[in-house]
């Protein structure tokens, strides 16, 4: 076997498509802004966006979140009226709620935990927000949002097949964190620059309309959609994939997506946290699968085909180490082909790749990727760190297979809320989006209940 089939096994068959048709879509998108800001040139005319800030309401659900909330309530405060700024504590202990309504929003609680599903419907419900507004932002209660996020996304309802609109989510870098903090911070990242850019930009072109997830973490759903959406069905870990299903087989409308709407979140620094929030992306994503049975569409396929991916990439970074060691350790120690079975496993391997194509293929094509989003990110620190990175995806592929089998079982969708980070000053956040407010994100986040931490892609 040559390298480029174990390239395109680590780069992916599904990034390369949806890479190509985001290309088309650049190309496309910036000859057709070009031409309508002529013609509005021309005509002296150049109309706003009808939805302004005004006609949004943003929900933020939260579990026992005292160390955050303040700074996530004063940093969407800049961008829209306090009034507009709704929280609901689900069942939180700490002083979650006594904060909140000591930064002047409006704020309610409810009587058990729910689970994060159960609070967004909730919420919706009592704060009346179908009735009092155009669109929703869902803000989880460690993210903070870019000053240019609604002039970024406000502009695509001008489409009204447009019923969603996707953010686009940023890790914070946080002075202060370990070494393995550093490598899960990077990683985390890296995976954001990939499938943003490689992935969910082309499968939310107009033409192409088909994306497996709007994360719960900072996107906006017009109002007038949601009471057709089932946001609390049993079985469920996480709300975010079941409410982007719910669009998708309902032909409720179309996602959008625009790297302008950025969010910037704070993603796990330790392995527990890390491991535990991968599971339960993992599982919910199955577990919204199952929900939802494939039907003959664009979206059914483009799913298809990302799932085929997930588990043949999954299997093959799984077996990885075992087709290192069975072609490696012969050629050190040649007397170990006198071991039982030790010849036929390596003959077997060797006689379709060799430990030099196998590790080329590997290392180059993750280097490649990672040299790419050290371009776009402008930070070195990507390829200081690159040697781990495909230890992680290891890992990630072991966590993968692992809540493959347990999407078939129940959850309660109870969350339980992960050690924070506080947030020392808020201008902070501004050496990576210019944000003057405190930022606070995606993260481990509630690991075992429906709390949508950000899904990659």
């Amino acid at each position: 076997m040559s390298w480029w089939p174990v390239a395109m096994i680590v780069f992916g068959v599904n990034f390369t498509a949806w890479a190509t048709i985001g290309l088309a879509r650049l190309i496309e998108e910036t000859w057709r802004k070009r031409t309508l800001r002529g013609k509005l040139r021309r005509r002296g005319f150049d109309a706003g966006p009808s939805m302004t800030v005004q006609d949004v309401a943003v929900l933020i659900p939260a579990h026992n979140e005292e160390l955050v909330i303040e700074n996530s309530i004063e940093a969407i405060a800049a961008l829209v009226p306090r009034g507009n700024i709704h929280v609901v504590s689900d069942g939180s202990t700490d002083r979650t709620v006594e904060l909140a309504r000591q930064a002047g929003v409006n704020v309610i609680s409810t009587r058990t935990n729910v689970g994060k599903a159960g609070a967004l419907e909730e919420a919706i419900d009592r704060f009346g927000l179908v009735e009092r507004f155009s669109a929703v932002l869902l803000l989880d209660a460690d993210t903070a949002i870019a000053p240019g996020y609604f002039d970024a996304a406000l502009p695509c309802f001008e489409d009204p097949t447009v019923v969603a609109v996707a953010g686009a989510v940023r890790t914070r870098h946080e002075r202060g964190l370990s070494f393995i903090g550093k490598v899960l911070v990077c990683h985390r990242q890296r995976i954001y620059a990939i499938t943003q850019r490689l992935l969910k930009y082309g499968q939310t072109w107009r033409f192409t309309n088909a994306t497996h997830i709007v994360p719960g973490f900072a996107s906006m759903y017009r109002t007038s959609v949601l009471p057709m959406i089932e946001m609390n069905p049993p079985g469920l870990v996480i709300e975010d994939f079941n409410m982007t299903f719910e669009v998708y087989s309902k032909r409720l409308g179309k996602v959008a997506f625009t790297l302008g709407a950025v969010a910037v979140t704070q993603d796990p620094d330790n392995l527990r946290d890390y491991i535990r929030q991968i599971k339960r992306w993992g599982l919910g994503l199955w577990q919204t699968v199952r929900r939802h049975p494939p039907r003959l569409s664009l979206f059914s396929a483009m799913l298809t085909v990302l799932l085929l991916e997930l588990l043949t990439s999954s299997m093959f970074f799984l077996l990885l180490p075992l087709l290192v060691v069975v072609l490696a350790v012969p050629t050190v120690y040649p007397e170990a082909l006198s071991w039982p079975g030790v010849a036929t496993a390596h003959a077997d391997v060797a006689g379709h790749m060799s430990l030099q194509v196998l590790l080329l293929a590997v290392t180059g094509a993750d280097l490649a990727l990672t040299c790419l989003v050290a371009l776009i990110e402008r930070k070195a620190r990507f390829l200081a760190l690159w040697i781990f990175f495909p230890f992680l995806r290891m890992l990630d592929a072991a966590v993968a297979l692992y809540v493959f089998p347990k999407a078939w079982l129940s959850s309660t969708g109870r969350w339980t809320s992960p050690v924070r980070r506080t947030v020392a000053e808020r201008s902070a956040l501004a050496g990576s989006v210019a944000v003057s407010a405190a930022v606070i994100a995606p993260s481990p986040k509630s690991v075992g209940s429906r709390w949508s931490d950000r899904r990659i892609g």
